[in-house]
């Protein structure tokens, strides 16, 4: 028995945000600090993102891409077995945002959050294959909603808290959605996931949680970008190497590969490392910005609108994240 990505639905807030306007916020909002015009761009490629209203929640974004996924599928809501929200975002601390996902689409089955950074829909649809196989379940709906400009640090002090801030300055606002059911052929065809949880600490959002339950100073995004880099360049390529072994395939033989983006710089320094080529990958982040655990479901959203994948066609699902972790998802169409 096979599990098969059978839909993937995207959506992004109306409201859109340039390079040049973060870095004019946060001039107008910081006390004698002023980011040199043009870096945010220069060092990221990124020229815009989307940013959601401030009465939207996480939830609403993955809903209005799960709405709009049902719809074109022709699955009601009741007919799902299984819910899951696969987030680095969250509405609060509890209950799971996966109940509030659940009440706003009208689903009544089993559900439950996974969370693991910029990778938790990717394991997500992990987990939903894994149910699928073992029989727990025959359809499967894996969302996120991603607000991670709640948590961007506008007001800043000096340039050595920008730094400390400025990946926050890659990040966009998204919710996406994956409807995983039962197959007898096709389908996911491999998964591998690597950690090296050493390195926790170069990129962490502390607040909320039992070490910092109320500190306002602990809501914004820490990170440190050169050592997550090179965390992420230690894992090196085999991973990849590994899994295009165990199934005896080329990235030729994909018809799209959609890596989780952060920059510019970095997607070039990990595509020319792992021979991934320029014409199978998916580059999205000019334009929309880094989307958390919503990017690769952008990239293969987009890959589909383009033509450059349909059914019957491999594809490829690179995802990187803080913690830090790398997975790798192949599957036909």
């Amino acid at each position: 028995m096979r599990a098969r990505i059978v839909g993937v639905a995207t959506f992004l807030p109306e409201r859109r945000m340039s390079s040049l306007e973060v870095e004019e916020r946060v001039r107008r909002e910081s006390a004698g600090f002023a980011p040199r015009p043009g870096i945010v761009e220069a060092m990221t490629g990124i020229r815009s993102r989307s940013v959601a209203e401030p009465d939207v929640q996480a939830s609403d974004l993955a809903v209005a891409a799960s709405a709009k996924l049902l719809a074109e599928a022709g699955v009601e809501a009741a007919e799902l077995d299984m819910v899951l929200f696969a987030s680095a975002s969250q509405d609060m601390a509890e209950p799971a945002t996966a109940h509030m996902v659940c009440a706003k689409l009208g689903a009544r089955c089993p559900t439950f959050d996974v969370k693991n950074a910029c990778n938790s829909l990717l394991n997500g649809i992990q987990v939903a294959e894994a149910m699928i196989v073992t029989g727990q379940a025959r359809r499967v709906l894996v969302a996120t909603g991603e607000t991670p400009s709640r948590a961007i640090r506008w007001r800043v002090r000096d340039f050595a808290q920008f730094v400390e801030a400025f990946p926050g300055y890659t990040l966009a606002d998204a919710g996406a959605a994956v409807l995983v059911e039962r197959a007898e052929s096709g389908g996911i065809f491999h998964r591998s996931f690597v950690a090296d949880s050493t390195r926790w600490s170069v990129g962490t959002l502390p607040g909320g949680g039992s070490a910092h339950p109320r500190d306002p100073d602990a809501t914004y995004f820490r990170m440190d970008g050169p050592a997550l880099r090179r965390a992420f360049l230690a894992l090196g390529r085999g991973p990849l190497d590994a899994a295009l072994a165990a199934t005896g395939l080329g990235w030729d033989d994909f018809a799209a590969v959609c890596v989780h983006q952060v920059t510019m710089p970095y997607l070039r320094t990990f595509t020319e490392g792992s021979a991934i080529p320029a014409e199978r990958l998916v580059v999205t982040l000019p334009e929309h910005g880094n989307l958390a655990s919503a990017g690769l479901a952008f990239g293969l959203a987009t890959a589909l609108e383009q033509g450059r994948a349909g059914p019957g066609d491999r594809v490829a699902l690179i995802g990187l994240a803080g913690g830090v972790s790398l997975g790798v998802l192949f599957a036909e169409l």
